[in-house]
């Protein structure tokens, strides 16, 4: 028997795509609709190859291939007054961290040393705890304008809850970013955290507005969040123009009360970036802390929708190796940004 070839009208598709559609929308600047937003969650695993073309459309328009590296410090350990369950850090976890005071200046300017060997753009120094003494801000205060001299990195700093005082001051030390994480939406902020609100955290974030400070906002997956948690949580990045996107899978270190908690597939984490990426499609996004844990092979996937990973550890837990990053960045066809923006030509 003769088998006839097929024709360009038999390799047509028979409908345009619906994800297609959604990344139409999302580059005309329209927010895509509550449903569509669950379809996007809930899309069968033989979708998701189209979803993610569609997704990097936009990806690509707003950011062509580059791919932004942050480098974290974990410039205080431990200690910590809130009662986050998914923290190791906290009050309430008995994990087995390392725990100490703001480090000393030398030590910072070591790291930020490596953040830019690294190629990092962005050097991010965090501290544990509530708010910072005005002893510990005063010390930040100073290591900000130290790194600031030394690296042409832009520098990011997540110090807890913040007034608009302290954010005019980081701006005039020479804060870039201020890293506040909503990490949940305000229906399930109380079931993750009870010591402070999440008014406290939007408030935090319109005194690094008021300063002129862009913001860093994102949150945490797999802590028993439904869809709807997830979309209110976009929904309300986008509603408050948060510039830089940080979106972290859990990993359930023992010791916290989530350290059970497995509710996330490789699969899902690239179903979550894709529709972070339709609803805030000119944003920053950064995947975050769990990605080796819980994209595992499917990492250089995360890249199609988001354009920026931590490079180096995460706060008390290890991350790959900087080459394993590099690698993964190049073989996928990406290239890195510089600090201006523009295309390394090298990695």
């Amino acid at each position: 028997m003769t088998v006839a070839p097929l024709s360009a009208v038999d390799l047509a598709p028979s409908t345009v795509s619906p994800w297609f559609a959604l990344a139409d929308q999302s580059l005309a600047g329209d927010v895509i609709s509550r449903d569509d937003a669950h379809r996007v969650l809930a899309s069968a695993d033989e979708e998701l190859l189209e979803l993610l073309a569609a997704v990097y459309r936009v990806r690509r328009h707003h950011w062509g291939n580059r791919v932004r590296l942050h480098f974290l410090l974990n410039a205080q350990s431990g200690l910590c007054p809130e009662d986050c369950h998914y923290c190791s850090q906290s009050k309430i976890s008995s994990a087995d961290i390392e725990k100490y005071p703001f480090m000393a200046q030398d030590q910072i300017l070591a790291a930020a040393e490596r953040a830019h060997s690294l190629k990092a753009g962005t050097f991010c120094m965090v501290i544990s705890g509530r708010s910072p003494s005005e002893r510990v801000f005063s010390q930040v205060l100073d290591t900000v304008r130290q790194v600031k001299a030394r690296y042409p990195m832009k520098l990011c700093a997540c110090l807890g809850l913040l007034d608009e005082q302290q954010t005019q001051q980081l701006a005039e030390a020479g804060v870039d970013r201020v890293n506040h994480n909503l990490n949940t939406s305000e229906a399930h902020h109380e079931d993750i955290c009870t010591t402070h609100t999440f008014q406290d955290r939007m408030d935090t974030l319109r005194a690094v507005q008021s300063a002129g400070i862009t913001t860093c906002s994102g949150g945490i997956f797999g802590m028993g969040e439904s869809h709807d948690d997830i979309i209110d949580m976009a929904l309300t990045l986008r509603q408050i123009n948060v510039t830089s996107v940080p979106l972290n899978f859990l990993i359930p270190i023992p010791g916290t009360p989530f350290e059970g908690r497995q509710e996330l597939t490789p699969r899902q984490c690239l179903r979550i970036l894709s529709l972070f990426r339709l609803l805030l499609p000119s944003q920053e996004i950064r995947i975050a802390g769990g990605r080796e844990v819980q994209l595992r092979q499917l990492q250089p996937l995360g890249l199609y929708a988001a354009n920026s990973i931590f490079i180096g550890d995460y706060l008390t837990t290890p991350g790959q190796a900087a080459q394993a990053d590099f690698d993964m960045i190049r073989d996928a066809g990406f290239v890195l940004e510089d600090p201006d923006g523009k295309a390394l030509a090298d990695i």
